[in-house]
């Protein structure tokens, strides 16, 4: 019989669950395509940036709306160290309406787009503001439907040869609600095209994260079903450095499958601290991201032992990749570097917010069946900007 997550698929479809779960269990072997598509890309990719790395001066911003976003939050710091660039993560939804706030026209920009859709309003908009206001302007598309208006964009507009557009795998177009597949394939298509990893490194990354989540989608699912079913009223995650950017994704998971009926926060490990610690109380489960650097491991246990020894938390968990006997500690066991660890993290609070979901009564493929919110954004609209 046919299982995600531990659920027969019958019982998935009654439960309107299907999608969501097939598409989070589905992504140890979308990362391997990732891999193959960037590997059999890579001469071309080379020949499209290696003219713009030549500018020391090149800004690089990463974009996209909602999840999508936040995988360039994430990925941003990494990016930044690996290139020596000016590297930036902005949201599609805060450039379009002042867009002057964001770009600098007079530099050599690369606009990374990360889209699921393809299709929303800012996103669309974001690469033709861009186009207007930065003369020199080039676009990565990271996008996983192959018809789309970015697709369409990159075929028919005046800038098309400044356009390296990169379709994601077959299944990474999530058909549930929530982003799963998707952001998780688009993250490691930008590891995979700027890590500048020796080919077989890259492979045997790739390997193991997958492996490794493959193994996690069996044992954390008891895990991720007991979190769920115990009463609270809010969520927190924290992390630092690239883990702060999928703190962000994985609050908002909560929020969306749970239609709003958990109240989220997210935070970096030092920022916890400066107010929204208010945020922590009886009702809440507080989750921590921890780092496999061992600089950077010294806050995050600092702040998991403040939080455990206040006991104002229902909860309090670390996610990490060091093995450990403490109950509270998650482990993921990988001395890989964090930009790999972003995903068995991610699979967690994906797997956290689906159990979620069933348990507040709802339908993780579609939490809002009234239609306010959606899939894909709607009733936006698109204002010509005038530069004078």
């Amino acid at each position: 019989m046919q299982q995600y997550l531990n659920y027969s698929l019958d019982w998935l479809k009654q439960h309107n669950a299907q999608h969501t779960a097939r598409e989070i269990c589905q992504q140890p072997q979308i990362w391997s395509n990732v891999f193959k598509l960037v590997s059999q890309k890579q001469s071309a990719l080379q020949q499209f940036l290696q003219p713009l790395f030549a500018d020391p001066d090149l800004e690089i911003i990463l974009t996209g709306a909602g999840s999508s976003a936040f995988a360039g939050v994430a990925l941003a710091p990494w990016l930044r160290e690996k290139t020596h660039r000016n590297v930036r993560a902005y949201g599609t939804t805060e450039i379009v309406t002042d867009p002057l706030q964001y770009f600098s026209p007079n530099k050599k920009t690369l606009l990374v787009s990360f889209a699921r859709s393809g299709n929303s309003p800012e996103s669309v908009a974001t690469v033709k503001l861009a186009d207007q206001l930065v003369p020199n302007c080039y676009h990565i598309f990271l996008t996983c439907n192959p018809n789309c208006a970015l697709t369409e964009y990159a075929a028919t507009s005046d800038s098309s040869a400044r356009i390296f557009k990169l379709i994601m795998p077959e299944g990474t177009h999530d058909l549930s609600f929530a982003m799963t597949s998707s952001i998780s394939s688009m993250m490691m298509a930008t590891l995979l095209i700027f890590g500048d990893f020796e080919q077989y490194a890259a492979e045997k990354a790739v390997m193991e994260i997958s492996d490794i989540c493959e193994q996690k989608l069996t044992s954390w699912q008891a895990i991720t079903k007991q979190l769920a079913n115990e009463p609270c009223e809010r969520v927190i995650y924290v992390g630092s450095s690239c883990f702060t950017g999928i703190a962000q994704e994985a609050a908002l998971k909560i929020l969306e499958l749970t239609a709003g009926k958990i109240a989220t926060r997210f935070d970096s490990i030092l920022g916890l601290r400066h107010g929204p610690k208010f945020m922590v109380n009886q009702q809440s489960l507080v989750i921590c991201f921890f780092s496999n650097d061992s600089y950077i491991r010294q806050y995050d246990m600092d702040l998991f032992n403040e939080l455990v020894h206040d006991k104002i938390a229902k909860n309090v968990i670390a996610l990490t990749a060091q093995s450990s006997q403490d109950k509270q500690m998650i482990s993921v066991d990988s001395s890989l570097a964090d930009c790999w660890l972003v995903f068995p993290y991610l699979v967690f609070a994906q797997m956290l917010a689906f159990e979620k979901s069933l348990s507040c009564g709802l339908t993780p493929d579609n939490p809002c069946p009234t239609g306010e919110v959606n899939r894909v954004v709607k009733g936006v609209n698109i204002y010509p900007f005038n530069q004078a």
